[in-house]
């Protein structure tokens, strides 16, 4: 089918941000879809919503529909990769880093799915409460209590870069160099 044909969930909970859907979408670019998306019988996007989004951006239109009751997993074979493959290895780091950077809670979103749904064993009452910024007892706008000891100085130092991949360049020779480096987007 063609991915036009599919539909992100209206109310999906991560909101995704503009750091993470570049990181996807320049994982897809640069090595091609790696994993499924979840979609429901009626082609709402249930999980993947970011990766759906980035994949129309990246210029992917065609999508392989595997239909399943939930009974077997799912294995995405690639035939054109082997893990002994650098491509590989770095497709499995951008896709694990892409992930993590591209999840922002929607919280208006996730206290309302919070009151229909049971969200044990992925949040704790606290953890829940953290991210929706209320106390565990319900107040909302409660900070939570971070003890003293989690507080260091650090230092740093922001390097503007002309492009991702002069980006790419700087922050591999910093990391080689021994320097704690992270990428922000602004």
């Amino acid at each position: 089918m063609k991915i036009a044909e599919l539909h992100p969930d209206p109310r999906n909970a991560n909101k995704g941000n503009k750091r993470g859907n570049q990181a996807i979408e320049s994982s897809l670019r640069r090595f091609g879809a790696g994993r499924s998306i979840l979609i429901d019988k009626h082609g709402v996007v249930i999980a993947g919503n970011k990766t759906f989004e980035n994949a129309q951006a990246a210029g992917l239109d065609d999508v392989i529909v595997v239909q399943t009751d939930g009974s077997k997993l799912v294995a995405v074979q690639r035939t054109d990769l082997d893990l002994s493959d650098p491509k590989a290895m770095e497709l499995a780091i951008a896709d694990n880093r892409a992930g993590e950077l591209s999840l922002e809670w929607d919280a208006g979103i996730l206290e309302g799915l919070s009151k229909e749904l049971n969200f044990q064993p992925f949040f704790t009452t606290e953890e829940l409460a953290a991210t929706l910024g209320i106390d565990s007892d319900g107040d909302p706008n409660m900070e939570p209590e971070i003890p003293e000891s989690k507080y260091k100085e650090q230092y740093g130092v922001m390097v503007i870069c002309p492009s991702e991949e002069n980006q790419r360049e700087v922050y591999d020779q910093l990391c080689a160099e021994g320097f704690n480096c992270r990428v922000v987007c602004t």
